[in-house]
């Protein structure tokens, strides 16, 4: 299997793409041109979806995911993806939501390690007291995502 990456570099943050035949493996924060270590590809469905999204012109993703977690990861994935676009839940509401109630903290520690950020929108998810929490790409971020996401609805 062959692998590719892309940068896409916009106001917020630039990212980190990579994706093969089979589908998106991950998106990471900050890039930088020496973290690419795969083939580049400059154009690209993902890259033109991101962009989309950034521009508030795309509220929901048309992609092939390549999902590497164990089988709860990736029911909470599968869930985080049901959040509508400009609305939270708690990581209480999303373990309930996975027949887990108990599990608030290990659904974070999914959001923790998600992939493909944005894509599987984890930004989505909130404290219980409505405060933001953690994420990958730093609290700005996040912020910044929701906020572009309100203002686009």
């Amino acid at each position: 299997m062959k692998f590719y990456q892309s940068i896409l570099e916009n106001d917020l943050t630039d990212l980190l793409i990579t994706f093969s035949d089979e589908g998106l493996h991950t998106v990471q924060f900050n890039a930088k041109d020496e973290d690419v270590i795969f083939e580049q590809s400059k154009d690209n469905e993902y890259l033109n979806q991101l962009s989309e999204y950034l521009s508030g012109t795309r509220k929901i993703f048309d992609l092939t995911l390549v999902l590497v977690g164990t089988p709860f990861q990736k029911k909470v994935w599968e869930s985080l993806q049901q959040i509508p676009y400009g609305e939270t839940r708690t990581y209480q509401q999303v373990a309930e939501e996975i027949g887990h109630p108990r599990s608030s903290r290990a659904v974070g520690n999914a959001n923790h390690i998600n992939p493909i950020p944005i894509i599987i929108p984890c930004h989505r998810v909130v404290r219980s007291d409505s405060t933001l929490g953690g994420f990958g790409g730093g609290i700005d971020v996040k912020q910044k995502l929701l906020d572009l996401e309100r203002q686009h609805l």
